[in-house]
């Protein structure tokens, strides 16, 4: 599925909006450090792939930027164990 995700820094998320209904990955910024603390998907879009592409987007952003990210959301940290490749933007600790 294609999904278009935005970066919306005002409110600190990434973001996507599908069939009307908001998803979102809300982060925290403290100091070089994106702490991403939830993701969201309403129930009805579940199980399409789009938490994962706000998380990919999440973690862009953060290898764009030199953020590191600390997954303190549960789904944030699942999938950035299934992900090799993002291994050296997590946090110390993560």
């Amino acid at each position: 599925m294609q999904v278009e995700v935005r970066h919306d820094e005002a409110a600190s998320r990434f973001e996507a909006t599908v069939e009307g209904l908001l998803c979102r990955a809300d982060y925290r910024l403290d100091g070089d450090t994106m702490r991403v603390f939830h993701t969201e998907v309403p129930p009805a879009l579940e199980g399409r792939g789009i938490a994962a592409e706000l998380v990919r987007a999440l973690f862009a952003h953060a290898a764009d930027r030199g953020l590191k990210v600390d997954p303190l959301c549960s789904y944030v940290r699942a999938w950035a164990r299934r992900h090799p490749e993002v291994q050296g933007l997590l946090a110390r600790g993560s």
